[in-house]
């Protein structure tokens, strides 16, 4: 972010209307053209996009969503707040994305939705889960948090969904500062999620799409105050315009990392499909052995690195002793997240390599 998205900003504190107005409608039709979506409304998260996909199709207590538990944890709270409970489901190790079979065998007759995660922006096998989606009679509310700008049959994740939700934070493939989407196809939809973006008030949106606040409202639904502001459209407006660009160096990175990692003993490389049609996210690898020790060597040589993410089956409050799902608990005692960013320079690249490249070998000695 730079001079581009302050300058994005002014006209929106001169104007003097700051919440959710003119400047959000102008986003929504952007990342419509973008996606080639039928519907998108924009809110304050990726989080409480997720919450309002689930609430809009009925989804409450009682009844089951099978999620990955390898995901970051809001994944996991936005079913949790409707009251609905998330059955853990295991990863594929080559990409850690959600096991098509492990969803085939955790239907029950209370699973009403199934949530992939397109982890790193590379898109699940979604003609497979649509089809199990369809079979069972079955929901699909893809968490594409990571994949904005990602295509998956060569159509963009969200274009042809049944209901994805992006998230524009500010570590995400675009960032508004904080913000968030749902995409839809289900007109009926679109009322009932526009409404329950802002506290459940009928009639209101369009009248602020136009920047102005109309006095007398109606209360139909339960809602919440997640609609996005006038600021954070502005920014995403500009980002959007940056995201080839930012996604291309990334990618440039990536390819780097992996013709340096893939023939090191003891470093496994994920698959990418070559980063053909992907929007991506995060660079992720494995390490066999000690990857708690070569972290630690990292951040002793000032190399940032991470661990993405922690099972969501492992946290007190959504522990269980019947969940078993051995890949997703492998893969989090290998799994390491290297520095990727839009303004990466060759340096910094080969500052990583070389630090990896080191470290591997004093593990491997």
């Amino acid at each position: 972010m730079g001079d581009d998205e302050l300058n994005a900003i002014k006209p929106v504190f001169e104007s003097g209307w700051l919440g959710m107005g003119s400047l959000v409608y102008d986003f929504e039709e952007k990342l419509k053209d973008f996606i080639s979506a039928k519907n998108v409304v924009c809110t304050n998260t990726g989080t409480t996009a997720l919450h309002l996909a689930l609430e809009s199709i009925g989804i409450s207590k009682g009844d089951e969503v099978l999620v990955p538990s390898f995901t970051f944890i809001s994944t996991i709270q936005a079913i949790s707040a409707t009251g609905a409970k998330p059955v853990f489901c295991d990863v594929r190790r080559e990409d850690l994305n959600i096991d098509p079979s492990e969803i085939k065998n955790k239907i029950t007759e209370k699973t009403k939705v199934i949530m992939p995660v397109h982890y790193r922006g590379l898109p699940c096998d979604m003609n497979i889960i649509n089809k199990i989606a369809s079979e069972n009679n079955l929901r699909v509310i893809e968490d594409a948090a990571h994949a904005f700008g990602s295509s998956y049959d060569g159509k963009k994740i969200g274009s042809f969904s049944d209901i994805a939700c992006f998230s524009f934070d500010p570590i995400k493939n675009i960032t508004c500062g904080e913000g968030g989407a749902v995409v839809f196809q289900d007109d009926n939809l679109l009322e009932i999620i526009q409404q329950k973006r802002i506290l459940g008030i009928d009639k209101d949106t369009w009248s602020r799409y136009k920047n102005e606040r109309s006095w007398f409202y109606d209360v139909v639904t339960q809602g919440y105050r997640y609609h996005m502001s006038n600021i954070n459209a502005a920014i995403g407006l500009v980002q959007i315009e940056k995201f080839k660009k930012m996604n291309e160096r990334k990618i440039f990175a990536a390819k780097r990392y992996d013709a340096a990692f893939s023939n090191i003993k003891g470093i496994t490389i994920l698959r990418n499909d070559n980063y053909n049609d992907i929007g991506l996210f995060t660079y992720v690898m494995l390490i066999d052995n000690n990857r708690d020790k070569l972290m630690e060597y990292l951040n002793s040589k000032g190399v940032g690195c991470g661990v993405h993410y922690i099972p969501s089956h492992l946290f007190s409050y959504y522990k269980s002793d019947n969940v078993d799902l051995p890949v997703t608990e492998e893969i989090y005692e290998k799994i390491i997240t290297l520095p990727l960013f839009p303004d990466i320079t060759g340096g910094n690249i080969q500052r990583v390599i070389d630090v990896v490249c080191e470290g591997m070998k004093i593990l491997n000695k």
